[in-house]
C-alpha cells in the first residue's frame, strides 16, 4: 500500500529527500551537501552532476531509513532552487557548463546591454514581473551559449535543454538521454524573465532578445499533475512524479498561505517573503517581483508578491567558513547573546549586491559603525539582525504595495531554530512572528502539490487541516527603541552604494 508521498529539495547548499505520511509528518529523511564552486568574486556555481548523483543517494537514505521501497511511495515532489541555470547537450546528458547558480553576478554586463536597448532596469517587467537582474535565468542562458566553446552552434542546431535544477532533476529521474522529460512548471518559468505571467508561455520576443533558442526551454506545465514515472532502474521506477514548485513558493504552499494577503518568509541561504495576491498578477510599485506561487492541475494559476533578499542563512555561514568565528550555525546565537546589544554595528551582506526593495548590484557588503567597544559578540549579533532588518524592509514594501498592513508573519526555513532571531523579528516588525509544527514546510508544499495531483490528499483543504503552530514570538520593543535601530539600519545600507564601478570587477 502507497502510504508515503517523496519530497526531492534540490537546494543551494544541499540535496535532501524526506518521506511525507498523509498527516504531513515526517517519516525519515536524507541529506547531502554539496560543494559551492567560487571560481572569482562574484560567481558562484554548482556541479550538477554531482548534484544529480546525491538526489539520488538521498532517496536512497530516506526509502532505507524509513524501512520503504518505492511501492510505498505514491508520488514524488520536487523543490527546487529557483534560477540557477544548467544547460546540458541532450545527446549526451552532460551539462556543457558548471550550473551558474541564482546569487552569481557575472551576467551584469548581459543585463546593462539588454537595459540600454530602452527601458531600463524595468524593460521586460510588465510582462514577466521581473527586473533586469543577475538573480535571473534568461541572462545565465546567454551567458554559457556566449562563453563556452561550441555551446550556440549546438543550442541553434537544437542539441541543448536548459531547465532550473527541478528540469535537470526531472529528466534524469524519468530517463536522461533515454526518454527523460524536460518540462518545469509555472513557478520556476517565472523566474526566468522569459516568460509571460499573464499566458504562462515563453515570449519568443525577449527569448530572441537574449540571443536563446526556444528549443532549449522546457515545456511549461502546472505545480501539480503527472509528468512522468520515476525511470526502470531507479530508485523509484514507475511511481509519478507529479508537483514541481520552485522552493519558495513551495513553502508558500506548504504554509497554507492560500487566502489572498497571507503571506510566509523562509529563512535559508537567502530570505524570501511571499505575499498571496489571488488569481491577478499585481506589478509592484517598491521594489518587489511578481510571481507565479502555484497552479494546481487546470485551476488558474495564482499569483504572488515577493521581496527577494541574497544573503541571510549564508551570512553566518560565511562567519564560520571564512571568519571561522563560529564553529557551527548554533554558536552563531549563544555568540549573539554574550552580549545585550549589537554595541552600534550594522552588517549589510551585500555580498551579490542588494536584492528587494533596492535592487542595487553595485552595492557590496559593509560592516559600519565600529568602534573598540565592539567585539565578535556584537559581530554575530549584527549577523543575525541583518537578517530581520532586511525583512523589515521587504514588510514595508509589501504593506505599500497591497494596501494592507500584515498582522502576523508564518517563518519556516533552517534559520527560525535561532529564537534570538524569531524574537528580534517580531519586535523589528512589530507584528507576532509564528512557527509551524513542520518546520520543513518547501518539501512539504511539494508533496503536498504531488499527492494532490494524484488523489493522496482531496485539495488545499487537507493542507489547512494538517498545518499546525508550533510556537509564536509576540513584539516586546518599545516604538522608539525600534524606529531608532531601524533608522540606523537604513543609513548603513546606504554606505553600500555605488562600490563597484568600472575599475572594480
Amino acid at each position: 500500500m502507497a502510504d508515503y508521498i517523496l519530497a526531492i529539495d534540490q537546494g543551494t547548499t544541499s540535496s535532501r529527500a524526506i518521506v511525507f505520511d498523509h498527516s504531513g509528518s515526517i517519516h525519515s529523511t536524507g541529506q547531502l551537501e554539496h560543494e559551492q564552486i567560487l571560481p572569482r568574486a562574484g560567481w558562484v556555481e554548482h556541479n550538477a552532476e554531482e548534484i544529480w548523483t546525491n538526489v539520488r543517494e538521498v532517496v536512497g537514505l530516506a526509502l532505507t531509513r524509513g524501512n520503504l521501497t518505492h511501492e510505498d511511495i505514491a508520488a514524488v515532489g520536487i523543490t527546487n532552487q529557483r534560477e540557477t541555470a544548467v544547460v546540458w547537450d541532450r545527446t549526451t546528458g552532460k551539462p556543457v557548463y558548471n550550473a551558474i547558480v541564482w546569487q552569481d553576478t557575472r551576467t551584469q554586463k548581459i543585463c546593462d546591454e539588454l537595459a540600454a536597448l530602452g527601458g531600463g532596469a524595468e524593460r521586460y517587467k510588465e510582462k514577466v514581473g521581473l527586473p533586469l537582474a543577475t538573480y535571473f535565468s534568461g541572462p545565465k542562458i546567454r551567458w554559457i551559449l556566449d562563453n563556452v566553446d561550441g555551446a550556440r552552434e549546438k543550442a541553434e542546431a537544437g542539441d541543448l535543454m536548459f531547465g532550473n535544477t527541478d528540469s535537470w532533476v526531472l529528466w534524469n529521474m524519468t530517463g536522461g538521454v533515454n526518454g527523460g522529460v524536460h518540462v518545469t512548471d509555472v513557478t520556476n518559468a517565472s523566474r526566468t524573465m522569459l516568460m509571460d505571467v499573464r499566458t504562462l508561455t515563453w515570449d519568443e520576443e525577449i527569448a530572441a532578445e537574449m540571443k536563446i533558442p526556444v528549443s532549449m526551454l522546457p515545456e511549461i506545465r502546472s505545480s501539480s499533475e503527472v509528468y512522468g514515472e520515476g525511470r526502470k532502474g531507479g530508485m523509484v521506477p514507475g511511481v509519478p512524479i507529479a508537483g514541481i514548485l520552485g522552493d519558495q513558493q513551495a513553502a508558500t504552499f506548504g504554509q497554507a498561505c492560500f487566502e489572498v494577503g497571507t503571506a510566509k518568509n523562509t529563512y535559508g541561504t537567502g530570505n524570501f517573503m511571499l505575499l498571496n495576491t489571488g488569481t491577478e498578477p499585481v506589478q509592484s510599485k517598491n521594489g518587489l517581483l511578481t510571481t507565479v506561487c502555484y497552479k494546481i492541475g487546470d485551476a488558474p494559476a495564482v499569483y504572488a508578491l515577493e521581496g527577494a533578499i541574497a544573503v541571510t542563512g549564508s551570512l553566518i555561514q560565511w562567519l564560520r567558513d571564512n571568519l571561522g568565528i563560529i564553529k557551527d550555525a548554533a554558536e552563531s546565537e549563544t555568540l549573539a547573546n554574550s552580549v545585550e546589544d549589537n554595541g552600534g554595528a550594522y552588517f549589510v551582506p551585500a555580498f551579490s549586491g542588494l536584492f528587494a526593495p533596492h535592487w542595487r548590484s553595485d552595492a557590496r557588503g559593509a560592516l559600519v559603525g565600529m568602534t573598540r567597544y565592539v567585539n565578535k559578540g556584537h559581530i554575530a549579533r549584527a549577523a543575525l539582525e541583518a537578517t530581520a532588518f532586511q525583512t523589515r524592509e521587504v514588510l514595508d514594501a509589501m504593506n505599500a504595495d497591497s494596501g494592507v498592513d500584515l498582522t502576523e508573519l508564518k517563518v519556516d526555513g533552517g534559520m527560525i531554530a535561532n529564537e534570538t532571531l524569531m524574537q528580534f523579528q517580531a519586535d523589528i516588525l512589530g507584528v507576532p512572528v509564528v512557527r509551524p509544527k513542520v518546520a520543513e514546510t518547501t518539501a512539504l508544499g511539494a508533496a503536498y502539490a504531488a499527492g494532490i495531483a494524484v488523489g493522496f490528499w482531496s485539495g488545499e483543504q487537507d493542507v489547512i487541516d494538517n498545518w499546525a503552530e508550533d510556537k509564536r514570538w509576540e513584539p516586546s520593543m518599545e516604538d522608539e527603541a525600534r524606529e531608532k535601530t531601524y533608522r540606523n539600519w537604513k543609513k548603513a545600507v546606504t554606505k553600500t552604494f555605488d562600490w563597484v564601478d568600472e575599475d572594480v570587477d
